[in-house]
């Protein structure tokens, strides 16, 4: 079995250095603003699935993903064992991944969907560290100017809100809560892109995938059954949670991974970030959520630092 799925890897491989270069870049792109359709459209059902918490919506969105993805795997005949020996480093990538979701989810609850989803896109700015230290896929010098813009934009936009005396969600200390779950977020989201580069010659996608999406949530296992029936399940939060799995991280999350093989780790999350753009809209559309302007100078500071570093 080992020696088979070494030939696998290894025609993986070979597939991928068959395809010109170029192609491969533009095919890159165009995953990674497929997927910035589907991540806009987490903040919103993220809200629409309450009562469920934090953890229950990790946890059901990242296993109705997982399966998604397994019937894709199985659809187009991608080989999908994995060997014993590579369990515990997709264990530890199932870990990242379930702790970007829970920071990010959970955040939601405490702060604007302005403030969450700008602080999280500050991820490029690790993955641009960690491409450099762990894969040696460094920048240019003045692509950091940009990453330092885009620190200054978000720490504008979450240090010049206004303070509150209530520790009421969205308000106050709580904010600040909200705040610091969402960079927490962004930290793992930048070691879940660098696991998803590192890997993309020893595994055909819908089997990394499946595995990082599904070892996920068998973390979130236990918090999810400790949590489990203690509210109601009304139809509209279950639409929403299964839309979360289909939508946003099983079609989203996969293309963004597909656009991980083909661009470096920073172009592809950069490109991500554009979930804030979407995000913001569609907030403003169905929730009626205006954000401050502070948090919309901070935003556009933010965005402005990030693109410098893509063009």
């Amino acid at each position: 079995m080992q020696s088979h799925s070494s030939q696998e890897i290894d025609t993986d491989a070979t597939v991928s250095t068959d395809v010109d270069p170029k192609h491969r870049s533009w095919q890159g792109l165009l995953y990674a603003c497929l997927a910035v359709f589907f991540f806009s459209t987490s903040p919103v059902f993220i809200r629409l699935a309450a009562p469920f918490t934090s953890v229950e919506i990790a946890f059901w969105r990242l296993g109705i993903a997982a399966l998604l993805v397994l019937l894709l795997g199985l659809v187009t005949r991608q080989p999908l064992l994995l060997r014993l020996r590579e369990f515990p480093r997709f264990l530890l990538y199932g870990l990242v991944t379930a702790l970007h979701f829970i920071f990010y989810i959970a955040s939601l609850s405490f702060t604007t969907i302005a403030h969450s989803l700008a602080i999280v896109y500050t991820s490029p700015i690790f993955v641009a560290l960690f491409s450099a230290l762990v894969l040696r896929e460094a920048l240019p010098f003045r692509k950091y100017i940009g990453i330092a813009v885009a620190v200054i934009g978000v720490a504008f936009m979450a240090g010049f809100e206004p303070h509150y005396t209530a520790c009421q969600p969205q308000e106050g200390h709580c904010m600040l809560l909200g705040d610091g779950l969402a960079l927490l977020s962004a930290i793992c989201y930048g070691i879940y892109s660098i696991a998803g580069r590192g890997e993309r010659d020893r595994h055909p996608l819908f089997r990394y995938t499946f595995y990082v999406y599904g070892l996920a949530a068998l973390w979130l296992l236990p918090l999810t059954l400790y949590f489990a029936f203690r509210h109601a399940y009304p139809l509209p939060a279950l639409g929403a949670v299964i839309a979360l799995g289909v939508l946003p991280l099983g079609l989203g999350h996969t293309l963004y991974n597909a656009s991980l093989r083909t661009l470096h780790a920073t172009y592809a999350n950069l490109i991500a970030t554009q979930e804030v753009t979407g995000g913001i809209l569609l907030g403003i559309l169905w929730l009626h959520e205006i954000p401050s302007l502070t948090a919309i100078i901070g935003v556009l500071v933010t965005l402005i630092g990030i693109m410098s570093v893509l063009l």
